[in-house]
């Protein structure tokens, strides 16, 4: 089976469990994702699949894309992301994966972009500590030694430093499923996910 799907991030709210306990959850409108492609030992040397997701014009398709979907004989998609899959041969182009796929899976991955912050300082960036503010001090946010003196005589490789922060791939490993609606293609999972609203995300099958 094709253990991803596609979705985008609607919000945070709270729901009631069955033990009367308010349980904060991210809702994900997943899928319905139509595999475009399918690939195969034979064919290119691992399986896997090809799952597209999220409406689009057709006047806004290239070339190459507009001939990869007629080819696929399936509507365009703003987004194409490739699953592995265990064997190709189970899977053809044109089916439908749906949150329904997701009804027995108690824990999920969710892979998203994270909230872009722009250039922010060590403070910021990595937690650091800042130095007195007052009795004269010229160190308060500034970074202190980033490197030794005589030897090695150079900054090591990986120091926290100022810099871009956010706008990364980010990975929230096993997350619980709280509830699913087939009819909305709903997931609620509990806990944040990475990204903005209306964000991309894809859900994996912990």
């Amino acid at each position: 089976m094709i253990s991803m799907i596609l979705g985008r991030k609607i919000g945070m709210t709270q729901v009631w469990d069955e033990n009367d306990n308010i349980v904060p959850v991210t809702v994900i409108q997943a899928g319905p994702c139509t595999v475009s492609q399918v690939k195969t030992e034979a064919t290119d040397g691992y399986d896997a699949v090809q799952i597209g997701f999220g409406g689009m014009k057709p006047k806004h398709v290239n070339k190459p894309m507009a001939g990869h979907f007629a080819k696929a004989g399936t509507e365009p998609v703003r987004y194409l992301r490739e699953v592995r899959v265990a064997s190709g041969e189970e899977h053809k182009v044109g089916d439908v994966v749906t949150v329904a796929d997701f009804q027995d899976t108690a824990k999920v991955d969710v892979i998203g972009t994270s909230k872009g912050k722009g250039f922010q300082g060590r403070i910021k960036r990595w937690g650091q500590r800042r130095g007195p503010m007052t009795h004269g001090s010229h160190f308060k946010r500034h970074s202190g030694s980033i490197g030794q003196c005589a030897y090695p005589a150079r900054v090591l490789k990986g120091v926290k430093m100022a810099g871009h922060m956010g706008n990364e791939r980010v990975t929230v490993k096993n997350l619980s499923v709280v509830r699913i609606d087939t009819e909305q293609n709903l997931i609620l999972v509990k806990g944040a996910v990475p990204g903005a609203k209306n964000g991309l995300v894809a859900v994996r099958m912990a």
